[in-house]
């Protein structure tokens, strides 16, 4: 297991904060967060401070106000948890883009870089979790990674996670998952390498790249608070996403991820942080029970959790993938299937035969936005999850209501697709209390 101890975490930097650290954001956030006018920001704050305006939530939280009113007048502290991926990766040359090797400088390495000035913004330890490429990661693994990142949010007011951009919106989206503390955890990566060598060997910044500033930012979004109880978000190229929303839509531009139909939550302009919207969990930011997943990994093993997959739908797509996953002992399957959800007729036989074998199905659209309708015995409409996320949803639900079809049922409609309370609460009950 990557060791997690205290003693492994290194400290990188110690710097003390101005007590107006973020005090423009927190101001607007908190004043967002419960529907109020922002305040002015001090004149003292200094133009290295975080800082910038929230639009208004109409979401009432203490916790929240706690939370970002801290940050003001404390010097938050962030654990960066590194996994490897570009940006961590030496490429050939200064100008190679795309042609490089992953997981080559440690993360303590990389925050080293962006030093002293990250200083002013944190105090920053590191856990280097892993230094390889995002797809090459189990789920085995991510369930250690959960563990770890928990860990760290003991002790730590934020939690970045690097990873590369393959599969970032599977890692944002297991730790969204999962992750129960209610802390920011903020994903990032690169879409070009850090650096490359030359030829004494020493190394030197590719152009262009990327990395420095998102992590720079990323460290600098969680020790705002300005996501606390927004679960965990994927950020990159000056822009937050939720994790449940988000995807990668091209293979080599650095405006790869999109939120598509839903769109952005926020951005990092400079000392500027601007949240322009929010996910429905922070409705429950004020009951911890509530806002937390039924998913906590602390009570189970990484053994229990099952084998589920995903199946493409194309034209004349035949059935004998979905056969050989029920065979091989694959408890559920995710289709990817055409417009709003449809496969092949030889899916759907094979399909049937598996669902009588038990094998649960999600139905989703390989579109990439839309929803999917529907469902029936043994099959779940996944709404407008993608087939990647759903896979881990179905996984987890599975693995925590094993023999319970319809508890599983209940998870993948709600906890997949959250949604805003628009009834009135009950009378003298707190925001995110009123309604089960």
């Amino acid at each position: 297991m990557t060791e997690t101890s205290m003693d492994r975490r290194t400290t990188l930097l110690t710097r003390a904060l101005a007590p107006v650290l973020a005090a423009g954001v927190t101001a607007a956030v908190v004043a967002g967060a419960i529907g109020a006018p922002p305040a002015a920001v001090p004149a003292a704050v200094p133009a290295t401070a975080a800082s910038g305006v929230v639009e208004p939530a109409s979401v009432q939280s203490a916790a929240y106000t706690t939370a970002v009113s801290t940050a003001r007048s404390t010097t938050p502290k962030v654990t960066v948890i590194g996994t490897g991926g570009t940006i961590s990766a030496i490429a050939d040359s200064r100008s190679s883009f795309t042609s490089y090797r992953s997981g080559r400088i440690a993360i303590e390495d990389l925050v080293a870089q962006i030093s002293p000035e990250i200083g002013e913004v944190a105090d920053v330890e590191t856990i280097q979790f892993g230094n390889s490429g995002s797809s090459g990661y189990t789920i085995a693994q991510f369930h250690e990674l959960t563990a770890v990142v928990e860990e760290a949010l003991e002790t730590s007011d934020g939690v970045v996670v690097t990873s590369g951009t393959d599969t970032m919106e599977e890692f944002a989206y297991w730790l969204d998952l999962t992750v129960q503390s209610r802390k920011p955890v903020v994903t990032t990566g690169a879409m070009r390498p850090w650096g490359a060598l030359d030829e004494n060997g020493e190394q030197v910044q590719v152009f262009g790249t990327d990395g420095p500033a998102n992590l720079y930012n990323a460290i600098t979004l969680a020790a705002s608070q300005a996501t606390y109880c927004y679960g965990t978000v994927l950020m990159l190229n000056e822009e937050f996403h939720a994790a449940r929303d988000v995807t990668k839509t091209s293979s080599y531009r650095a405006d790869t991820f999109q939120s598509r139909e839903f769109g952005v939550l926020g951005w990092i302009d400079g000392d500027n942080i601007k949240v322009g919207r929010a996910p429905a969990r922070v409705e429950t930011c004020d009951n911890p029970e509530r806002w937390a997943t039924p998913f906590d990994l602390s009570t189970i093993e990484a053994s229990d959790l099952p084998r589920t997959e995903v199946v493409w739908g194309y034209q004349e797509a035949g059935g004998e993938a979905i056969t050989a996953f029920a065979e091989a002992g694959v408890k559920g399957i995710v289709t990817a299937g055409t417009g709003a959800g449809g496969i092949s007729s030889a899916q759907r036989a094979a399909r049937a035969a598996a669902v009588a074998d038990g094998v649960t199905f999600v139905s989703t659209t390989r579109t990439g936005s839309g929803s999917v309708y529907g469902g029936g015995e043994g099959v779940i409409a996944g709404d407008d999850l993608i087939p990647q996320k759903a896979r881990l949803l179905l996984l987890l639900s599975l693995a925590f209501a094993p023999e319970d079809p319809a508890q599983v049922l209940e998870w993948v409609t709600s906890l997949g697709n959250p949604e805003f309370e628009t009834t009135a609460p009950v009378a003298g009950t707190a925001p995110g209390q009123g309604k089960a």
